[in-house]
């Protein structure tokens, strides 16, 4: 299945409903330190409901020990400012869907690091900002997962 990494996460219930994608869909999670909550978090809980113990979550203390837990793959870092469509991608099993922080997305230096694949981005209207971050993480996934005919989903 493919595989989701949060880039130092600010906002718990983006975490939680990312865990909740993450049980539903069979996708990993991974997270980069430092997280802007704690795993105790209220807020974490309740977006996550029920759904901690069926997810797959690895946090991750930096990047470096991230890109060692999942390369070889493709990754494929989403920001704003790339100038391909996520649609544009050939998905496969074991790819990653990198996300940056939800107040200043990904730093340049993540986004032109030498494991990304290709920078993609999701489109907007112009003037618009950004998408929440679980909503992206959830339209891109679900892109992923419909290329391949939602293979092991009901």
């Amino acid at each position: 299945m493919f595989r989701v990494l949060f880039y130092q996460p600010e906002i718990p219930p983006n975490t939680g409903n990312a865990i909740r994608l993450s049980a539903n869909t069979g996708a990993e999670l991974h997270l980069v330190e430092p997280l802007g909550f704690a795993f105790e978090d209220k807020h974490l809980r309740r977006a996550g409901l029920d759904y901690h113990d069926l997810a797959h979550v690895r946090v991750h203390p930096d990047l470096d020990a991230a890109w060692e837990a999942l390369l070889p793959a493709n990754v494929y870092a989403f920001s704003a400012r790339a100038e391909h469509r996520y649609t544009d991608v050939a998905y496969q099993p074991g790819d990653v869907l990198l996300f940056g922080p939800e107040s200043v997305g990904l730093p340049d230096e993540v986004q032109h690091a030498p494991q990304v694949t290709k920078r993609v981005r999701l489109p907007m209207r112009p003037g618009s900002r950004s998408l929440n971050l679980a909503n992206t993480a959830s339209i891109a996934l679900y892109e992923a997962w419909r290329q391949h005919d939602f293979s092991g989903g009901a």
